[in-house]
């Protein structure tokens, strides 16, 4: 059974910085993709980041919004991808989930496509 754990969030000041961790166990996803999604309230579900691998290489996708203050990386060894966060804002708030396996396309920026989640964290900026 494929589970996804994230850990890392919680409550910081503008300008701070947050490092999330997403632990999948049950399989790995070479070939495939893990991400981040995040979702405020009252707003739809959107993609932060994503990264896929294979032995070529790491492929990293990002949305706009988040280029140049997040990164994201994986740890092979422990099967976790990590998203740091550096330069938060307050419209950074929102429950941040882990995403993995999306179909068809790995490059794919749409939440429904993902096969995998987990339950999120929560980060809270305040400003």
């Amino acid at each position: 059974q494929v589970q996804l754990v994230e850990s890392g969030g919680g409550l910081v000041q503008a300008g701070g910085s947050l490092r999330l961790s997403c632990a999948a166990s049950g399989r790995t996803f070479s070939g495939s993709a893990m991400g981040w999604f995040r979702q405020a309230p009252g707003k739809e579900r959107e993609f932060v980041a994503s990264i896929s691998w294979s032995g070529s290489g790491n492929y990293l996708n990002y949305a706009e919004f988040v280029k140049e203050r997040f990164t994201i990386s994986r740890d092979s060894a422990k099967n976790t991808v990590y998203l740091q966060m550096n330069m938060l804002k307050a419209e950074d708030t929102a429950l941040y989930y882990c995403a993995a396996d999306p179909h068809g396309s790995r490059w794919s920026i749409e939440w429904t496509a993902w096969r995998y989640w987990g339950q999120g964290t929560q980060v809270t900026v305040s400003s």
